[in-house]
């Protein structure tokens, strides 16, 4: 594993600071390499994107991997959001059925998470075929994604496993190249402006590496990730039209395992719970909720049960972080 800043920390942190030595560090690093990158589109692996293109240029082959797990229209949103790089090829690789497949009728959250994050790697490792002197493996994780995997020995488990963490297969055919690994958000978005990235980019809300399979409580299945991409959808959109996207570091819908009876047309109904998540932090270790205006909620909540099939009920999380985790599992 190549982590920066391990043997050359920096003494305070200064976004174009950093930038400078990360460059020079992932130049030496990489030499006449060739480096594969998983884009997801959130902000950590976007800038890691931009950044490793400004050190290594043509050398940098991103590809995002469609998993059937991403928020609403998510792989049109990549392809116009580095339209501004038209000289970065991204390969979109569409592997929906191979990890709803293997998510099939599985529950626990645990489960998801490895099973995701070994279908993530092996989907590179065979993309990384075509590229026969690829030797990296880039990616924009994040210190709390190290913290929440593992205890300070590194072995035990903490928190939680990420994708991009504890779901990581022993045995590898890339090495990886985390040039964050020790940053928190909030750096990742200020090397972000540094590198004259869009707002509309930078300021993204974080979304976890599992995607929506660990915002759809139980086992997954396409039918799930439709209902719950349309309610997401409509959440963001409004916090957008609100002016309020801004106002929370991360907002999101989960959908529950519960049926609930709801009216319509004079007659009952049994449709799914929808939880709206909002809440504010830092860096992502603790999390106060945030305080979105009732109308607002009230607005969306009408919105989501008149316009997407399968909902009939909306609630609203209101946990902290601790002793709630920020996502629901």
């Amino acid at each position: 594993m190549i982590d920066f800043m391990k043997n050359s920390p920096l003494e305070t942190w200064d976004a174009r600071a950093f930038i400078n030595e990360c460059l020079a560090w992932i130049k030496e690093t990489v030499g006449e390499s060739k480096v594969i990158l998983g884009l997801s589109g959130g902000v950590d692996s976007s800038v890691a994107a931009a950044l490793i293109y400004e050190a290594i240029g043509s050398q940098l082959f991103p590809i995002f991997v469609d998993t059937g797990l991403m928020r609403y229209d998510e792989a049109a949103r990549v392809k116009e959001m580095f339209s501004c790089y038209p000289e970065l090829s991204i390969n979109f690789v569409d592997a929906s059925e191979l990890f709803l497949g293997r998510l099939a009728g599985v529950s626990d959250p645990e489960k998801k998470r490895k099973i995701i994050g070994n279908s993530f790697i092996e989907v590179f490792d065979r993309e990384a075929q075509k590229h026969g002197d690829a030797a990296f493996l880039a990616q924009g994780t994040l210190y709390p994604d190290v913290a929440e995997s593992f205890t300070e020995d590194g072995k035990k488990l903490s928190v939680k496993s990420h994708h991009n963490v504890g779901g990581l297969p022993e045995k590898m055919n890339l090495r990886l190249l985390e040039p964050f690994r020790r940053l928190y958000k909030y750096q990742v978005r200020e090397i972000g402006r540094e590198l004259g990235m869009s707002s509309r980019l930078v300021d993204r809300h974080p979304f976890p590496g599992p995607g929506l399979a660990v915002r759809i409580l139980g086992a997954v299945d396409r039918r799930q990730v439709k209902i719950l991409q349309e309610a997401d959808e409509i959440f963001i959109d409004e916090l957008y039209k609100w002016d309020l996207y801004k106002e929370t570091w991360q907002a999101f819908a989960v959908l529950l395992p519960l049926q609930s009876v709801g009216v319509e047309d004079n007659q009952r109904t049994y449709k799914q719970v929808c939880a709206l998540r909002a809440v504010n932090s830092s860096d992502g270790m603790s999390a106060k909720v945030s305080e979105l205006p009732l109308n607002f909620l009230l607005y969306v909540s009408q919105r989501i049960t008149s316009e997407v099939a399968g909902i009939s009920r909306v609630v609203f999380d209101i946990s902290s972080k601790p002793p709630a985790t920020i996502e629901w599992e």
